[in-house]
């Protein structure tokens, strides 16, 4: 495919710690290591630090941001304006974004887009605008993280999508950051943490995201050690008070670990959890269980660990009992009987870690940009 020009335009604060900033700033590594000549936009204070950038966020290889001032009472559209202006000026040949205010006024000037939702359009605009989106004439390309994302958006909204406008296609894993990781002895000797039968859950601790079911789990299984790595300070804070009131000592909150570092945090377990209940809170509030692609499955999966997962529809997606175990969502004892199952079978966890890390391998960021960019084309 010839070099594109390609203005990614992004709602995200960079730097932060929302999985939505490390999904643009992986993206946007993903689309200049295809060749293409990608700037990232987004709202609030520039940085010149950008190695301190590179290490928060993982990135081996940088690309130029651009930031531009945003209203909270005008919702961010004067952002988006600026953005698009920019773009144009740069005589961009995609506009790539997660707003749709900014895909509106690409079109407008004519320059081709492609949307990447994340997300059922809410509020009062979110649907008319979304809805406006899908009658404009012009180049554009839709994509859905999740085929459960999409049907939820033309249920709920009574939309149809035409099929050379809309592509599903999951979020990703730099791929190269879990190669020749240590055994989990090694990993656990290089953090200093205790010896023994290990179980990781990373990512936020948002509501639903099975932090406190992780608090209970260790009541059961005094013998383990569980490591959850993530969170923002204060909820840290308030989960650490939790643990010493009920004298928990065997689990271990890390805090915030730049994504750099993650895959040798993640590479300490036996088994990697995600026991999320049927009711999960996203960064920005609502409940996104029927329609999440979490980032952190796609690591999971890379980092050839035995995952042990709550048993979500739209996950199907992707795991299936050959690279993971799925258990009813919200059954306790359901999830203390799986974890007992796989922590004596020592075999089972080789096998499901080896057949994860071999479906992965089409789950990394450039193989999914660049199945983007083919179907943009051919469309």
């Amino acid at each position: 495919m010839t070099a594109l020009k390609i203005i990614f335009i992004a709602p995200s604060t960079i730097p932060s710690e929302t999985a939505n900033s490390i999904q643009v700033m992986k993206v946007s590594q993903a689309l200049t290591q295809l060749g293409h000549e990608t700037t990232l936009v987004v709202p609030g204070t520039p940085t010149k630090d950008m190695a301190r950038l590179k290490q928060h966020y993982g990135i081996s290889t940088m690309f130029p941001i651009r930031w531009f001032p945003a209203r909270k009472d005008l919702r961010r559209i004067d952002f988006c304006w600026q953005a698009v202006r920019f773009a144009k000026a740069q005589d961009a040949d995609i506009v790539y974004t997660r707003m749709i205010w900014a895909a509106l006024f690409a079109l407008r000037k004519n320059t081709p887009v492609i949307v990447h939702m994340h997300g059922i359009p809410t509020g009062r605009l979110g649907p008319f605008l979304y809805k406006h989106y899908l009658k404009q004439e012009g180049k554009k390309l839709t994509i859905f993280t999740t085929l459960g994302l999409k049907q939820l958006i033309e249920d709920n909204l009574h939309v149809k999508h035409e099929e050379s406008e809309a592509f599903v296609c999951s979020n990703g894993v730099d791929l190269n950051r879990y190669q020749n990781l240590p055994d989990q002895m090694e990993a656990r000797c290089q953090l200093g943490l205790p010896e023994q039968f290990t179980a990781v859950y990373s990512g936020g601790f948002y509501a639903g995201r099975g932090v406190e079911t992780i608090f209970e789990l260790a009541k059961v299984f005094p013998q383990v050690h569980f490591l959850c790595v993530g969170g923002k300070p204060n909820v840290v804070a308030e989960l650490q008070k939790q643990l010493d009131a009920e004298k928990i000592n065997n689990l271990t909150l890390t805090g915030f670990v730049a994504n750099e570092k993650l895959p040798l945090y993640q590479a300490t377990a036996d088994i990697l959890l995600m026991p999320s209940a049927t009711h999960i809170a996203g960064s920005s509030g609502g409940n996104i269980a029927a329609e999440t692609s979490p980032m952190k499955l796609f690591e999971y999966m890379a980092c050839q660990r035995a995952i042990l997962c709550s048993d979500l529809p739209v996950l199907h997606e992707i795991l299936n009992d050959k690279n993971a175990v799925l258990y009813p969502s919200e059954n306790f004892q359901a999830l203390v009987d799986a974890f007992t199952a796989l922590m004596k079978d020592g075999k089972k966890r080789a096998a499901l870690s080896r057949q994860a890390r071999l479906d992965v391998a089409k789950y990394s960021w450039t193989d999914k940009m660049r199945s983007i960019l083919d179907y943009f084309a051919r469309a």
